[in-house]
């Protein structure tokens, strides 16, 4: 249950609702899990918008993007990280009517240690989570 962080100056994103739930979907999509409440409810992005200045490189370039995703440790392969990167950045660019901010977002892929994703108040192991799926889609399927 992946969390996405977007950090950009303020007024990049027009429509920042549908960036955030497109970015979550696209993570979800990736991650190929099932399209339950346990995930959608829990897979969330926030945009994080900072004043102009207070985002540049080592050159003093100031227009990028940072995109981070929190993801559970070994769920994305090589394979879905290279997809999840190319698809977000297609999604921020689109989202900002610049396809040029392509060049300039950066995606970082973070995995959090077993035990690392906590909600409720639980830090939550992937086989807890595994189990809160299997129940949640055995009660879609008797219903």
């Amino acid at each position: 249950m992946p969390m996405i962080d977007i950090y950009a100056t303020t007024g990049l994103f027009p429509d920042k609702p549908t960036l955030t739930q497109e970015l979550a979907n696209a993570v979800m999509r990736w991650e190929r899990v099932p399209p339950i409440s346990l995930f959608s409810k829990n897979t969330a992005a926030f945009v994080h918008e900072l004043p102009i200045g207070s985002i540049s490189n080592a050159a003093g370039d100031g227009d990028y993007v940072r995109v981070q995703v929190l993801t559970p440790v070994g769920v994305l392969d090589r394979e879905k990280q290279l997809g999840v990167v190319k698809e977000l950045t297609e999604i921020v660019a689109q989202a900002a009517g610049d396809p040029s901010l392509a060049s300039r977002t950066w995606v970082l892929i973070t995995e959090s240690p077993e035990g690392g994703w906590g909600i409720g108040g639980h830090a939550f192991l992937g086989i807890e989570i595994a189990q809160a799926a299997r129940e949640e889609l055995s009660k879609g399927a008797s219903s």
